[in-house]
């Protein structure tokens, strides 16, 4: 098998001769493999396209961290939102049609659509909800359909009780929702499930024989990835966590061999073989820029050379060193992915890793160096190993710092069956807090995994950690009184993460 492995590698170097004079693809592969065992990483797969040809394909560590079987370029990885350039090119085959138009309102495809305001439901446009300039803060509404049993027309139509953090177009706010949305615009123009358009349109005509569009069709498969969480100190695997109810959003599993031939199609602005999957002018359309999005302070320090930061349909863009790079990152729980694309030098990669770290993102900046000559030299995995390791403990120094500051001593103003009860809102749905083993104990009720128990904190916050979600950390559960302090009116859950916002859930006592 390793033997098998090493000579696919050195095929690759040997058929791409002419670009291994210019870059040299073994500083890539050795890069590589000292990265991801300095990030503790336990799988990693990469591929890189040159001219119309895979120039680098190559799989590193294992599937799993119990596991010996070797990650290779047809293991499976879920690539989670480097879905969404699919369902951006969904759409464009649809304008291609002349059936709709980039900035057709939303309204008139989905009737039962609403935001919060009544004005930007009437005016949204597919343009709007591809290009993240909603209004929605970013990943605002996702513990409305992660995990949950919640149907995606019933995800949409709960996504009109969303306040809105910014001004209609006035800036970038991360949607998984208008994805979903998007989606089920193409499920009703195809006539079948957006699953089936991407099946069928995209993976069959590109040979894409080892991706699908949810985790149900590889149960049997042996050679998939698995996710990873890093629970004290060490990873350990994780289940997948459906997503066929966002699909559309992030829900494609492929591997790199797959997802060269999804670069091609996109490096050669969607004509492939004679055939053509949408046209130029779309693809050129996806690589505008649509919605700028702010280039800090830190990025320009750490990366002189940018410019700007803005998102197309289905893709961010950025500047590096005078070259416009087509890129997108995927996330998943104990998954991350991305790919990049340098247009003008026609070089296209894609980078999967089946634990959640910042390696991925790091591996990008060193490839775009590499790949376009750039003499710094510089180590980009151990600088960006550097800010994970600093997060770490500024996290822990910010638990330490809540423990000292807790009110011990501090008793709850009732007994625990004042808190048991149904608490509900428009946001999610149904809450419930009961009795167990002398505990307090609650449930999101459309979200199985979600629960856990309550332990009394202070006053009346209690600890909570969810036993089946182990890359989120301890939260808090507050349980809001009245005036009088005689009665439990709502209760608010705050877990800190970068992903999920807790407390926007509306949760009220009704019974």
């Amino acid at each position: 098998m390793i033997y098998a492995r090493l000579i696919t590698v050195v095929f690759l170097f040997c058929s791409s001769f002419a670009v291994a004079q210019r870059v040299d693809l073994r500083k890539i592969d050795h890069y590589t493999e000292n990265a991801r065992k300095e990030w503790d990483c336990p799988g990693l797969a990469i591929g890189i396209i040159h001219n119309d040809s895979v120039v680098f394909a190559k799989g590193y560590g294992t599937i799993s961290s119990d596991s010996e079987k070797p990650v290779d370029a047809n293991t499976l990885f879920g690539i989670a939102s480097n879905t969404k350039a699919f369902t951006a090119a969904a759409i464009a085959t649809f304008v291609d049609d002349k059936k709709i138009e980039w900035d057709e309102k939303v309204v008139q495809l989905l009737p039962y659509f609403r935001l919060y305001n009544d004005y930007v439901t009437n005016e949204i446009t597919i343009r709007d909800i591809l290009s993240h300039r909603t209004g929605l803060r970013t990943f605002s509404g996702d513990l409305i359909w992660y995990g949950s049993e919640h149907k995606p027309r019933e995800i949409i139509e709960r996504a009109r009780y969303l306040k809105p953090a910014y001004g209609f177009r006035a800036h970038y706010g991360y949607s998984n929702i208008m994805y979903l949305t998007a989606g089920e615009i193409v499920a009703s123009l195809h006539g079948k499930s957006y699953e089936n358009f991407i099946t069928e349109k995209f993976f069959k005509p590109l040979g894409m024989d080892r991706s699908n569009v949810s985790i149900r069709h590889q149960k049997k498969d042996e050679n998939v990835a698995q996710p990873h969480a890093k629970v004290d100190g060490k990873w350990i695997p994780v289940p997948y966590v459906n997503w066929d109810n966002i699909a559309p959003a992030g829900a494609i599993n492929s591997t790199v061999n797959d997802m060269l031939k999804w670069i091609r199609l996109q490096l050669n602005r969607g004509q492939l073989d004679n055939k053509v999957f949408w046209s130029e002018r779309q693809s050129r359309e996806m690589w505008l820029p649509q919605t700028i999005d702010n280039v800090s302070s830190f990025s320009e320090r750490l990366h002189p050379s940018k410019h700007f930061s803005a998102y197309g349909l289905g893709w961010d863009l950025f500047d590096f060193y005078g070259y416009k790079i087509v890129n997108h990152s995927g996330g998943l729980d104990g998954m991350i992915s991305h790919v990049f694309m340098i247009p003008e030098l026609n070089i296209g990669c894609v980078i999967l890793s089946n634990s959640a770290t910042s390696l991925p993102y790091a591996l990008m900046h060193q490839y775009l160096e590499i790949l376009i000559g750039d003499p710094n030299e510089n180590d980009w995995s151990a600088t960006y190993l550097g800010f994970a390791k600093g997060y770490e403990e500024y996290v822990e120094e910010k638990n330490k710092e809540k423990e000292r500051n807790r009110k011990k001593g501090v008793s709850p103003t009732f007994d625990m069956k004042n808190y048991t009860g149904v608490y509900s809102g428009n946001v999610y749905g149904n809450a419930k807090v009961d009795i167990r083993e002398g505990k307090l104990y609650l449930r999101l009720m459309h979200t199985p995994t979600m629960q856990g128990y309550l332990n009394h904190w202070e006053a009346d916050v209690f600890s909570i950690v969810l036993t089946d979600h182990p890359s989120l950390p301890k939260g808090e559960v507050t349980f809001v009184l009245d005036e009088d302090k005689t009665k439990v009116m709502r209760l608010v859950i705050d877990i800190p993460n970068p992903d999920f916002d807790f407390t926007e859930l509306d949760f009220n006592k009704i019974k």
